[in-house]
């Protein structure tokens, strides 16, 4: 028998998973640091455009949905690094192919023209 709804935990689910994903500048920090851009500055530096309210907004909220993990390093000069976890990776990879899906349509769509 098919489903007529969703559940509330599965609207629930939905929204979270969306409130964090869903945001284009998650899916920026997230590729960012799957390249490798691992320090605050640098990934303000990488990301054209985003501030160091939404980035510092955007880091504590995938740190919360565990998809980035934070190490802080008490060296000489103190700083703090980011690192995907494995459920982290696993969204690059989806991302990696959400980007590669655009850059094929957008190439479909300009040959139409």
């Amino acid at each position: 028998m098919e489903k007529k709804y969703l559940t509330l935990d599965e609207r629930r689910a939905y929204r979270s998973l969306e409130d964090v994903v869903g945001c284009k500048w998650s899916a920026a920090v997230v590729s960012a640091i799957h390249q490798g851009v691992s320090r605050p500055g640098k990934l303000e530096r990488y990301i054209p455009g985003i501030s160091t309210k939404v980035l510092n907004e955007r880091l504590r909220r995938l740190l919360e949905y565990k998809l980035i993990s934070r190490e802080e390093f008490e060296e000489n000069i103190p700083h703090v690094e980011y690192t995907l976890t494995h459920s982290g990776e696993k969204l690059a990879h989806v991302i990696e192919q959400l980007y590669e899906l655009q850059s094929e349509h957008s190439s479909i769509l300009e040959a139409d023209e």
